[in-house]
């Protein structure tokens, strides 16, 4: 008589190695995920100025905050003295104003602005409007680096100056001003960077007209013009158009 109990285990124990054989689908990493440096980092200003903080977000590795704007330059002078970020890579401002289409939201057929939005949307840790401004902050030294941002008032359009932080900054809101009318308190002087002093308006806010695109529109999107030789005929018979003779006076 045949071991039935002996084969029914030999059974089980075959599909139970065959399911563990089975390969398991492998997850693929996060890459927005903070490495133990830069989390380390996040938690350091957390701890000197988490109120300030409105909410982040990680973007490929790198932490971006979102501030309160009264706590502006208070994150420069965490970042500089408590962080070790010696180095400021830039300031800057957004509009996140959708840019308008000549002749209106309608208008198909214009190309002043191709690849822009019809809808607004933010950017990564939100606003709660039309305009921010934001900076990034690196350590030389820990090879860390964070980006902060805050929300500015449309009415005032007012910002802390970061130029008594960050000596570098000067610049930077200059242009910032320049191009999207923040008014940097504590800035030392502002003034025009790039344009005439007697210039009138911010050239990348959103509603700025881009004349240029207004009587050219955008390369690529214009209607191509018949190569030499294309369209020579007669309006009249749709034929093609007699050449000139030989020796015609001019």
């Amino acid at each position: 008589m045949s071991d039935v109990t002996g084969t029914d285990a030999s059974i089980d124990d075959s599909v139970e190695a065959a399911v563990e054989a089975e390969p398991t689908e492998e997850v693929a990493p996060d890459p927005h995920a903070l490495d133990a440096a830069h989390e380390e980092l996040v938690a350091r200003f957390e701890t000197e100025l988490g109120e300030a903080v409105l909410d982040r977000a990680n973007v490929f590795g790198m932490p971006v905050l979102r501030l309160r704007r009264v706590d502006w330059r208070a994150a420069a002078e965490v970042a500089k003295g408590a962080l070790d970020c010696d180095f400021l890579s830039f300031v800057s401002g957004i509009d996140w104003m959708p840019a308008p289409k000549e002749g209106g939201d309608d208008a198909s057929g214009d190309t002043s602005s191709p690849v822009q939005p019809t809808e607004t949307t933010y950017g990564a840790a939100g606003s709660e409007g039309r305009f921010q401004v934001f900076a990034r902050v690196q350590s030389t030294s820990r090879h860390w680096g964070i980006t902060f941002k805050a929300d500015v008032d449309d009415e005032s359009m007012l910002v802390q100056s970061w130029v008594p932080v960050y000596a570098g900054a000067d610049w930077h809101e200059r242009e910032c001003w320049e191009m999207f009318g923040f008014v940097f308190d504590g800035h030392p002087a502002l003034r025009h960077l790039y344009l005439p002093s007697e210039f009138e308006g911010h050239p990348l806010r959103k509603d700025y007209p881009l004349l240029s695109r207004v009587v050219k529109p955008w390369p690529g999107l214009v209607d191509v013009e018949p190569m030499p030789g294309e369209g020579d005929t007669d309006s009249a018979s749709g034929e093609a158009a007699p050449a000139a003779e030989e020796g015609a006076s001019a």
